[in-house]
């Protein structure tokens, strides 16, 4: 039997760190989360710099990042990976026959987007990129031109399970207990 790989994907302030990590507490998985890796690399770096002005980082830099953290022996959990249509190809070219691969699109409205970014800010939250306003802007235009796309194809792909969650609470463990019992 093939290892699962869970991919939360939705737009900024969706919660797929949030729900990712509680998943975590369940279940020994190994957890890429792209956003992480990518903040956690020297401030200087090109790839760093991109991010601070609210753009996405090439995949001919991500695509080894992804491959380095990746081992295909266990159950994943992705968190920020594939964002554009190439990088959903070459994630269902390269894994869909190593995991058995569930997408877990996390569906709000940008208002809510806007409005989680604003709490996780106002909450103490120490990402640089939450707190430009025309930073937000962009990587929220850029979900919708370059990653439902990627959202859209990978809904119709044969072989991975694609969940549209339409989160129906403003309650962290309503939304979480409603995720997994949608993918079970």
């Amino acid at each position: 039997m093939k290892p699962t790989m869970f991919v939360f994907m939705g737009g900024q302030g969706s919660g797929k760190g949030t729900f990712a990590n509680l998943m975590l507490k369940q279940h020994d998985y190994e957890y890429i989360e792209t956003g992480a890796i990518l903040r956690n690399m020297p401030e200087t770096c090109e790839i760093c710099k991109k991010m601070q002005r609210g753009e996405l980082v090439s995949d001919e830099d991500l695509f080894p990042i992804i491959s380095q953290h990746l081992s295909t022996t266990t159950d994943v959990i992705m968190d920020g990976f594939p964002r554009t249509l190439p990088q959903a190809q070459w994630l269902v070219k390269n894994y869909a026959d190593k995991f058995d691969i569930k997408i877990i699109f996390l569906n709000i409205s940008e208002q809510t987007m806007i409005a989680h970014i604003q709490k996780r800010l106002n909450e103490g939250g120490n990402r640089k990129d939450d707190a430009d306003a025309a930073a937000v802007q962009k990587r929220i235009a850029a979900f919708k031109t370059t990653t439902m796309p990627a959202i859209e194809w990978l809904s119709t792909v044969k072989n991975v399970k694609f969940y549209n969650v339409k989160l129906p609470s403003d309650d962290i463990d309503i939304n979480f207990a409603f995720i997994m019992k949608t993918i079970k």
